[in-house]
């Protein structure tokens, strides 16, 4: 998709962001920092320019057979609202499926990976069970027209496909992610993006994982991610 990129917009969310991150990050720790980022990304995903022009509503759920990348400090924020809020028997269950899911992307070269479908361990009766500290990476996702998400779905080799995005939603929405990225690199946390599986997987099974990533240390010794840069190093705060 193409659009004009509106430098003010992106620089006006990459510096008051950024700021703010950093401020969390400092004061709060990052689990709690994580979750103050998700407030203030949803408030500026639903102030965008044209999020109303957005077709996302409860009981779609295309997007949710993707693949997707989070970043440690999202993944111990996940597994934290799990414990607090799901029965032991949902507990189990998901568990269970983070576990079988992740066998299944480790049998996966990068190529593969790009087209697999897979359902999202959270997606429960067409809806998603940990909206609340859902990934950055599913709050951006937004669609103008979800046919094309459905195409997307059911013919997942086929790159080509191109859904139609809001400009602005898109714009808004990568710039706060890529600052709140940067403030965790500034802090020395780790920004490794990894595939939401296999990162929940490691947090569950790798003993000291989470004090790992606290002290500022790479969290998961089985896994290896893509580095994160930011997109807009350019427009930087």
């Amino acid at each position: 998709m193409e659009f004009t990129l509106d430098i003010e917009l992106v620089r006006s969310v990459l510096r008051s962001e950024h700021a703010s991150a950093v401020s969390d990050l400092s004061q709060r720790g990052a689990l709690r920092a994580v979750r103050e980022s998700l407030i203030r990304q949803d408030q500026r995903l639903l102030a965008a320019p044209d999020a109303e022009s957005l077709a996302c509503k409860p009981g779609c759920a295309w997007c949710c057979y993707f693949t997707v990348d989070v970043r440690a400090v999202e993944a111990f924020s996940i597994l934290d609202f799990i414990e607090q809020r799901f029965t032991p028997d949902q507990k189990a269950s998901v568990y269970a499926e983070i576990r079988a899911n992740s066998r299944k992307f480790r049998a996966l070269d990068e190529s593969d990976r790009v087209t697999f479908n897979n359902k999202c361990p959270f997606l429960m009766k067409s809806e998603c069970s940990i909206y609340a500290v859902r990934p950055q990476s599913c709050r951006n996702y937004h669609a103008t027209d979800s046919a094309g998400c459905q195409q997307s779905f059911e013919s997942p080799d086929d790159l080509d496909i191109d859904p139609e995005f809001a400009p602005g939603v898109f714009q808004v929405g990568g710039a706060h992610v890529e600052a709140f990225s940067a403030a965790l690199t500034k802090l020395g946390y780790d920004t490794t993006a990894y595939e939401l599986n296999s990162a929940l997987n490691a947090a569950l099974s790798e003993d000291g994982a989470r004090d790992r990533f606290e002290a500022r240390q790479s969290p998961f010794l089985s896994l290896v991610g893509d580095e994160v840069f930011p997109q807009y190093d350019d427009l930087g705060p």
